[in-house]
């Protein structure tokens, strides 16, 4: 069976509060346990209306206390975004609370457009490669005597960071990751580049490390599931309309089907909207659990991390339910 696990963008729709899409987050996650996913991970996103995980590590304590088994994690946070001491300190004061479950997923993009990226005065993306091996050598203490960072102590000082996974969108950082020994996750939900050339280099670059023996790949795929094809079809029409609006730079609450659906496309968004269809997994159970095995066979992927924006509550989580029981119960 193939391993799932979930990524929450914490999505506020139209109508309701970024609390209630917290509280929904608690709910989500509870039921995930108990159908057996892996992992429930909170990306970093700034300045989005559809989207309430500015700030995933305290959500991460939030879910983590609310559950008993899953791992809690970030997938991921932005670390140009911040100090790689201070992402240190975060991590190993949840590795304090929740020992063995939190895992820390990193990503190199900023999260958000030019304006709240300029507000946040982030570090160049390009340093990400030195930033993670700053944020390492913090924690293990690894500075040589010299070094103007060699009596600097992550606290709390009694454990170490979690599992790393470097999240990317393209290959840019495959490679790069393999070397370091360090997960790897592939953002299939969003990117339009092929996942499985960037996931042949990483595996054809890893380097065993204490934290990975063995490379472990992460692929995250977007669902929309529902008992009949013609459901999932309208539900995928929410995210649609989104999809125009984040084109147009407009960052509004996620939209119901019946919104979607009244609203008149032009030519140039019809395109915008096949586009978007194209990033997702949408129909029955049977066919988009057909279609995640084909691509994790193609990629070799040996997880999958499942998203899903659906407008309503219980459709959203009869996704995952659905989902589940297809996966977890045929090999």
């Amino acid at each position: 069976m193939i391993p799932l696990s979930v990524l929450d963008l914490v999505p506020v729709r139209s109508g309701a509060t970024a609390r209630e899409a917290m509280q929904e987050s608690v709910e989500l996650a509870r039921l995930a346990e108990r159908l057996g996913y892996v992992r429930y991970w909170f990306a970093e996103h700034h300045g989005m209306a559809s989207i309430a995980s500015s700030s995933p590590e305290i959500l991460i304590e939030h879910v983590a206390s609310a559950t008993s088994r899953i791992r809690v994690g970030s997938g991921g946070i932005m670390l140009p975004n911040h100090a790689p001491l201070r992402v240190a300190e975060a991590f190993h004061t949840l590795e304090t609370l929740h020992p063995d479950r939190i895992d820390l997923g990193l990503g190199r993009a900023p999260g958000t457009d030019p304006a709240t990226s300029r507000a946040l005065r982030p570090f160049d993306g390009e340093q990400f490669p030195e930033q993670l091996r700053e944020m390492l050598a913090l924690s293990h203490r690894q500075f040589p005597p010299d070094h103007p960072f060699a009596s600097v102590r992550v606290v709390p000082d009694g454990v170490t960071l979690p599992p790393i996974w470097v999240l990317a969108s393209s290959g840019a950082t495959a490679a790069f990751a393999g070397s370091m020994g360090l997960g790897y996750g592939f953002a299939r939900h969003f990117s339009p580049t092929p996942p499985a050339p960037p996931i042949r280099a990483y595996r054809e670059h890893f380097q065993a490390s204490a934290m990975f023996p063995a490379p472990h790949v992460i692929l995250g795929v977007s669902v929309i599931c529902a008992p009949t094809d013609d459901e999932a079809d309208y539900l995928a029409s929410s995210s649609d309309l989104g999809w125009v609006r984040l084109h147009r730079r407009e960052f509004l609450p996620l939209p119901s089907p019946e919104e979607a659906r009244r609203y008149e496309y032009s030519a140039q968004e019809r395109v915008v909207v096949e586009m978007n269809r194209a990033r997702h997994f949408i129909g029955t159970p049977a066919r988009v659990a057909s279609m995640i095995r084909n691509i994790t066979a193609d990629t070799q992927a040996d997880e999958v991390m499942v998203t899903s924006t659906i407008f309503g509550r219980a459709e959203r989580f009869r996704c995952y339910e659905l989902l589940a029981e297809e996966m977890m119960a045929k090999p």
